[in-house]
C-alpha cells in the first residue's frame, strides 16, 4: 500500500500546528477517537490506492482552530492521548512555535 499522509492543522507566523496521520498505517480502529478529550478526531472515510479506507481525521470544526484544541494535551512533548493511544503509530504531531 503506497504511503499517503494527512496533515491537519496550519503554519502561521506563530509557528507550526498540525496533526498528521499516516493512513497506510490507520487500520481505523478508532482508539485515539476515544482518547482524545476534545473530541477533535473523527472516522472517514477515504480512497487510498483506489480502495475506500476507514481511517482517523481531524474533524472539520477542529482543523483550523488545532492550536488551540490540542495544546491542552501538550503535544510538544509528543505524549499526546492520541498518539499513545496507537498501537499502529499512524499519528503524530508537528507543534514547532515560534
Amino acid at each position: 500500500m503506497k504511503q499517503i499522509i494527512t496533515h491537519y492543522g496550519y503554519s502561521d507566523a506563530s509557528g507550526e500546528y498540525y496533526v498528521v496521520i499516516d493512513t497506510a498505517k490507520c487500520d481505523g480502529c478508532a482508539e485515539c477517537i476515544r482518547q482524545c478529550p476534545k473530541a477533535a478526531l473523527e472516522l472517514v472515510t477515504l480512497l487510498v490506492d483506489l480502495e475506500d479506507k476507514v481511517v482517523a481525521a481531524v474533524s472539520e470544526d477542529h482543523r483550523k482552530k488545532i492550536k488551540y484544541t490540542c495544546s491542552l494535551c501538550k503535544p510538544e512533548k509528543n505524549q499526546t492521548p492520541c498518539m499513545t493511544a496507537c498501537s499502529q503509530k499512524a499519528i503524530r504531531c508537528v507543534w514547532n512555535p515560534i
